[in-house]
């Protein structure tokens, strides 16, 4: 662990290894969404009380699932970068942010969907959907934070400190259907328990499911390495690599 970490001290040496990951989670990631989409969307059966409005689902709970997530991401990166002082993990975090805003968005989107034709109503003042609009807010307080003020360090600090404080909204979202009386459904994806629906219609899900956070993790060192290059840029082996592309 301590190893790993001294070693993220070092951009190039993330650079590099990032290079190498990267086309793989990509090629896994492409792979897992088309195969769960065509079984999700064509192949998985109607469900018998929702029909295929169900089919939601697929991008939903997946969206739902990066959304928190990626906070969670954030948070521990913003440990990383405030206790040890790793910049690595500060552009890891500034990447993440716009992504799992962007997850998040959706996941309301496609919940208020399927909401209209399960309860009747675009929106309803849920718990899981009251938490997840906070989830939102934060995230993009966390964006506004980065720009907001003259020096990069006091930005970054800023939304360290607003994704450590604000991943206590993460529990509240998983466990707001336990302890509060709401319209949203239990769980429907779990891992360790007795899965919800029938196979033919889990197995899809769990692919998008790791297709997403393979995606997420393509996306997070594709654009760490750019970041690495924009704030590397006066690095003499930065400067080389530049030289050598050319």
């Amino acid at each position: 662990m301590w190893a790993f970490i001294n070693k993220l001290r070092s951009p190039k040496w993330f650079y590099a290894i990032s290079t190498k990951l990267q086309p793989w989670f990509w090629a896994v990631a492409a792979l897992l969404l088309v195969v769960g989409t065509v079984w999700g969307l064509v192949f998985a059966p109607a469900d018998y009380q929702q029909g295929n409005s169900f089919r939601i689902i697929y991008v939903h709970v997946p969206a739902a699932f990066l959304a928190q997530s990626i906070f969670v991401s954030m948070a521990v990166s913003g440990v990383v970068f405030m206790v040890w002082k790793i910049k690595v993990a500060d552009m890891a975090a500034a990447v993440m942010a716009p992504l799992g805003a962007a997850m998040t968005f959706i996941a309301l989107f496609s919940g208020a969907v399927w909401g209209v034709p399960t309860w009747g109503t675009w929106w309803m003042w849920d718990a899981r959907l009251t938490s997840m609009l906070i989830l939102l807010f934060l995230y993009l307080g966390v964006i506004a934070l980065r720009g907001a003020f003259s020096s990069r360090d006091s930005g970054s600090r800023a939304a360290s400190v607003l994704a450590m404080v604000g991943v206590i909204n993460i529990p509240i979202i998983k466990y707001s259907v336990d302890w509060w009386y709401t319209l949203h459904q239990p769980a429907t994806f779990t891992i360790t328990g007795r899965a919800a629906m029938p196979m033919e219609m889990w197995l899809p899900l769990l692919i998008m499911v790791l297709g997403f956070y393979c995606f997420f993790i393509a996306l997070t060192l594709t654009r760490t390495r750019s970041e690495i290059l924009r704030r590397e840029v006066n690095k003499r082996w930065v400067r080389e690599l530049v030289e050598e592309a050319s």
